[in-house]
C-alpha cells in the first residue's frame, strides 16, 4: 500500500522497523551523529502543528530531528522534508514509548514534550470526564512517560528537556477545567523533574504558549465544529502561529549550556490574560 497503512490501521513500516530494532539496528550510527551535527531532538507529537513547525525549527538549527507521532503519515513526510526519522508513536502506550526509547538509544541531546492538547470546554457542572481522562493520559502520563524513558539518554548527553506546557497553566477559566489541571499537572513534572536533577548538566525547561492559531488545536477541542473553532480568534489581531512557539524552542534549546530557562510565557500582543483578549471589531 501507498502510504504503507494496512486494514487495522497499523502501519506495515512500523512492524518493520519493530522487527529492524529487536534485530539489533539502532537509530544512531555507532561513532554517533556527524560532526556537523548540533545534536540529535526528539519532538511529540510532531504530525501537525506546534510540533511540526518545532521539527522544522530544530532541523534548521542543525539537529537531526526524530519526529514522533500516531500519524505515521504525516511524520514520515514530515521526516523525509527535513532528514529526519520518523516514529510511530502514542505517548500513552507503554510499548510505543519503549520502542521510541529503542530508537534514540544511548544518547539524546534534546526533547520536546509537545504531544498533548485539549478536549471539550463544558463547565464543571456538565463536565465529560472521559475527556479529561483523555487529556491527563496525553498532557501528563504521556510527557511523564516519555520523559522516564528517555531520562537515561538525556543524562548521557547532558541534554535539555522542554515541556510544552499552556497558558492553561497559569490562571483557571471558565470551561477549562480540565485542561487547567491536566497542563498545570504537566507543570509540575517539569518542576519536580528539575528538583530531582539538580546538581547534574541536564537542563528542564517550560515554555508556556497562549494563543496559538493553528489548524487542529481549537478544531479538536470543539469535537471538530469549524464554527467554534474559528470563533475562538474570531477579530483577535495577529494571534501567535505555531512558528513563534517553534522560534521559542530554538531560543531556549540554544542557551549557552549553563542556562535553564525554566519558564517561559509567549502571548500575542492581543491577549494580556487567559481571559481578557482584544478581538477587532
Amino acid at each position: 500500500m501507498s502510504n504503507g497503512v494496512n486494514t487495522d490501521g497499523r502501519s506495515a513500516t512500523r512492524r518493520e522497523e519493530r522487527a529492524r530494532i529487536e534485530a539489533g539496528a539502532g537509530f544512531l550510527p555507532p561513532g554517533g551523529v556527524a560532526g556537523d551535527v548540533r545534536g540529535v531532538a526528539l519532538v511529540t507529537g510532531a504530525s501537525s502543528g506546534i510540533g511540526a513547525a518545532t521539527a522544522r525549527r530544530l532541523a534548521a538549527e542543525g539537529y537531526r530531528v526524530i519526529c514522533a507521532a500516531r500519524r505515521f503519515d504525516r511524520v514520515h513526510e514530515l521526516a523525509a522534508d527535513i532528514d529526519g526519522v520518523a516514529v510511530e508513536c502514542d505517548v500513552t502506550d507503554a510499548d510505543d514509548v519503549a520502542i521510541l526509547a529503542t530508537y534514540v538509544g544511548a544518547r539524546l541531546d534534546l526533547l520536546v514534550n509537545n504531544a498533548g492538547g485539549a478536549v471539550g470546554s463544558e463547565p464543571l457542572a456538565s463536565a465529560d470526564f472521559d475527556a479529561w481522562t483523555t487529556m491527563y493520559a496525553t498532557n501528563v502520563l504521556g510527557a511523564g512517560r516519555v520523559t522516564s524513558a528517555l531520562l537515561p539518554a538525556l543524562r548521557a548527553a547532558e541534554g535539555t528537556v522542554i515541556f510544552i506546557t499552556s497558558t492553561a497553566a497559569e490562571a483557571a477559566y471558565e470551561g477549562g477545567a480540565g485542561y487547567n489541571a491536566a497542563k498545570a499537572g504537566e507543570r509540575m513534572l517539569a518542576g519536580a523533574l528539575r528538583l530531582e536533577l539538580c546538581g547534574e548538566r541536564v537542563r528542564v525547561c517550560e515554555i508556556a504558549p497562549g494563543m496559538v492559531h493553528t489548524d487542529e488545536f481549537s478544531l479538536v477541542r470543539f469535537h471538530g465544529d469549524q464554527a467554534k473553532a474559528d470563533a475562538v480568534y474570531a477579530g483577535v489581531p495577529d494571534p501567535l502561529v505555531a512558528d513563534d512557539i517553534a522560534d521559542a524552542v530554538a531560543w531556549v534549546a540554544t542557551r549557552p549550556a549553563h542556562v535553564n530557562i525554566d519558564r517561559l510565557v509567549v502571548r500575542p500582543v492581543a491577549q494580556a490574560a487567559n481571559h481578557k483578549v482584544h478581538r477587532a471589531t
